[in-house]
């Protein structure tokens, strides 16, 4: 059974990806980061998520693989998104097919909240 976590912005899969299939794996995960596209990212911020992710699966490295650590994994992910959101790393992709603000309402400066929302 192919082991996989799933949130709202990243998938982790126990499995490489060959000729654009999964197949599962014991030492290898996947990771696909917004597939949605909610997002625009740079770079910089793409590589601070796979750089977590890095760190995050070698603290995991002398369990067991299972669906609760790949959940773990997802959900410390997650919370790294967020904060690259309020730190203004990233934005919502407004061109999007999906504009659901999963992540609380877009900060947009104006005369009447300037300055409320810096860091």
């Amino acid at each position: 059974m192919l082991l996989k976590s799933t949130t709202r912005h990243i998938r982790l899969y126990a499995a490489e990806v060959q000729d654009n299939e999964l197949i599962e794996s014991n030492n290898v995960l996947t990771l696909d980061v917004d597939p949605d596209n909610e997002f625009n990212w740079s770079e910089d911020a793409l590589q601070r998520v796979y750089h977590q992710f890095d760190e995050l699966v070698e603290s995991y490295s002398n369990q067991d693989l299972t669906e609760y650590n790949l959940r773990r994994i997802g959900s410390d992910l997650e919370h790294l998104i967020r904060d690259l959101l309020q730190q203004g790393q990233i934005s919502y992709n407004l061109q999007g097919r999906v504009l659901n603000y999963s992540m609380g309402l877009p900060r947009m400066e104006s005369p009447e909240s300037e300055g409320k929302y810096a860091s």
